[in-house]
């Protein structure tokens, strides 16, 4: 194959035929997914494929169909399947993969979900507070044994969380945390004193028990956008 001269294409830039089926890391901003079968991603993240791959998008149905088309703060959901590959990414956000085995599960907010092995199952669950009206955070728990794809704005914080020693996290920067923890908004007078021009009062995750806590680094609201 001849390419022009560039720094452009550079080996590291090049797409490889996979290894092995199942995801993989192409670049800092990016997924590559060998799909014998199916897999499943948020809506609108497929930037390139090859092969012969269908996409579907996962309608507002009942039981299973309800769940994967809805992971948290409205984020929807696609079916692809075949055989070939797919390349995901969002908005250029930094792309990481999480191994979870049997026994283990990870809670995820909805917005740094990518895409995801079929033989993972989740719910969706919320996170509630005294004084959030109908609110709360909706996040998926992933478990059974398989790979997450997840996006992050710049590298994530991961910070261990003890029993000893709860971590408290801006409700708008968590990304996830081991779903073993226990989890409830606290409210920060004296912190909100400090941010005049929002609320007038910060709300901050608490969480306690033993595991971690993935956060971006950056407590703005981030794009909510699908497409």
């Amino acid at each position: 194959m001849h390419v022009m001269h560039s720094d452009l294409f550079a080996q590291q830039n090049m797409a490889k035929p996979a290894a092995a089926p199942g995801m993989a890391v192409h670049n800092a901003k990016s997924i590559v997914y060998a799909v014998e079968g199916e897999c499943y991603a948020r809506q609108g993240s497929m930037v390139a494929f090859r092969g012969d791959l269908q996409f579907e998008k996962l309608g507002q149905g009942v039981g299973k169909f309800l769940k994967r088309a809805v992971t948290g703060e409205g984020l929807a959901l696609m079916a692809v399947r075949g055989r070939g590959e797919v390349w995901f990414a969002h908005e250029a956000a930094n792309c990481f993969i999480v191994d979870i085995a049997p026994g283990e599960s990870l809670t995820v907010n909805g917005r740094n979900v990518l895409c995801f092995d079929p033989t993972l199952s989740y719910e969706i669950q919320t996170v509630k507070g005294a004084g959030m009206t109908g609110g709360g955070l909706f996040n998926s728990v992933f478990s059974g044994h398989g790979k997450l794809g997840v996006i992050c704005e710049g590298n994530p914080i991961v910070i261990p969380v003890s029993a000893q020693s709860p971590v408290y996290v801006d409700t708008d920067a968590v990304v996830g945390w081991s779903a073993s923890l226990r989890t409830s908004l606290h409210r920060s007078q004296s912190l909100g004193s400090m941010l005049r021009g929002g609320s007038g009062e910060a709300v901050q995750l608490k969480l306690e028990g033993e595991g971690f806590v993935i956060v971006r680094p950056s407590e703005a609201k981030p794009h909510q956008q699908n497409g």
